[in-house]
């Protein structure tokens, strides 16, 4: 059962980031001195018209670009002076990520897709748990299918579990219903809300969709690299209305 806190510590902690690309007139502010605290246990979303930094944000939060300057904390550990090999290994071992592709490998059946990273980092699979998350993501039933033999949605849904199977700290989504039609990213949507309700887990999730940031806790605002704007309780309406605010869609 999750444990409620009042303030509850930061399962991702960014102190005065920038990411800077090129050099001198040609140099481009992707990131601009941008502080926030994820709190564990809680689904965030990242919003943002194009080029506002958004893709750069969830690459610097979860270890995949170095800030030119500036602090990342996974919980009690700065990444900052970690090597590409101890990040790697941080990736790997505490964090999970589900992308708008797939990236399901065609030979394997959803059991064994599911348990890729464990046998990549050498570890056993605990099949209790294992089973619990195939009943989580509805996919009992379809452990032993090949992705040729799936649905989009239960595509995504086979990537959701493997990103959980190593029991991670945080999952980083980045356009996870992007590829998805309407009905079937609102049954992924659901599924990673009720993965945060039931057992706890911190998702940071960026997306261009207003009804996907409708499922979060808060979303966060990005516009020219910085956090302009936060909203707690968010709904479509009022995602969509905020984002038109930012000139999203012009």
């Amino acid at each position: 059962m999750r444990t409620e806190h009042n303030d509850p510590p930061p399962a991702v902690h960014l102190t005065g980031v920038t990411r800077s690309y090129g050099r001198g007139d040609a140099q481009v502010h992707a990131l601009r001195d941008l502080s926030v605290s994820i709190p564990r246990g809680t689904f965030t979303a990242v919003m943002g018209p194009s080029g506002s930094g958004k893709s750069t944000f969830l690459h610097c939060a979860a270890g995949l670009d170095t800030p030119t300057s500036g602090s990342v904390r996974l919980g009690d550990t700065e990444l900052s002076g970690l090597s590409e090999t101890a990040l790697t290994l941080l990736r790997r071992d505490r964090l999970g990520f589900v992308f708008q592709a797939f990236n399901l490998l065609p030979a394997l059946t959803v059991r064994e897709n599911i348990t890729l990273p464990l046998r990549l980092a050498g570890r056993k699979t605990d099949q209790a748990w294992l089973t619990e998350i195939l009943h989580r993501v509805g996919l009992s039933a379809r452990a032993d299918h090949r992705p040729s033999e799936l649905s989009g949605g239960q595509q995504q849904r086979v990537a959701i579990a493997r990103a959980l199977v190593t029991r991670p700290e945080v999952l980083f989504a980045d356009e996870p219903t992007g590829a998805l039609d309407s009905r079937t990213a609102a049954e992924v949507l659901g599924l990673l809300r009720q993965i945060v309700a039931e057992s706890g887990q911190t998702i940071v999730m960026v997306t261009h969709d207003p009804v996907a940031a409708g499922h979060a806790d808060r979303v966060l605002f990005l516009a020219d690299g910085r956090i302009v704007d936060s909203m707690s309780a968010p709904t479509t309406d009022r995602v969509a209305e905020r984002m038109a605010r930012l000139g999203a869609w012009v």
